[in-house]
């Protein structure tokens, strides 16, 4: 059987790399071993920002539900405790929404929530 060569595979491999490390600065982008270990890290790092956004935006939602439960005279924990009683499955991105784009419905929710709050 003959010897099968691993030029062309290697090769495509280190093309991708140097796609990846494409407008690196000085030997990030056309040194082997550096591309190799900068990519790497860049891959890693928009992978955890990638959570990190999801966490700032679920805090952000939760400052903005806090403001508008604050105009309307109830706490936020208390406000999603109703919430929990009255079985509203409304999630925070969308509770967040409305307090912004529909005041009104926001207030009607609000008042539900602080209904099953004070029964229990």
């Amino acid at each position: 059987m003959p010897r099968s060569k691993s030029s062309s595979n290697s090769r495509r491999k280190v093309k991708k790399l140097f796609q990846l490390s494409k407008g690196y600065w000085g030997a990030h982008r056309n040194v082997k071993k550096t591309a190799k270990e900068t990519v790497n890290k860049a891959l890693h790092h928009s992978f955890t920002g990638r959570h990190d956004r999801r966490q700032n935006m679920r805090s952000l939602w939760i400052m903005r539900i806090n403001a508008a439960c604050r105009q309307n005279e109830i706490s936020y924990s208390v406000f999603i405790g109703g919430l929990k009683k009255a079985g509203i499955g409304l999630n925070r991105k969308v509770l967040a929404d409305m307090a912004i784009q529909d005041p009104e419905a926001f207030k009607n929710i609000v008042l539900m929530a602080k209904s099953q709050a004070a029964a229990a």
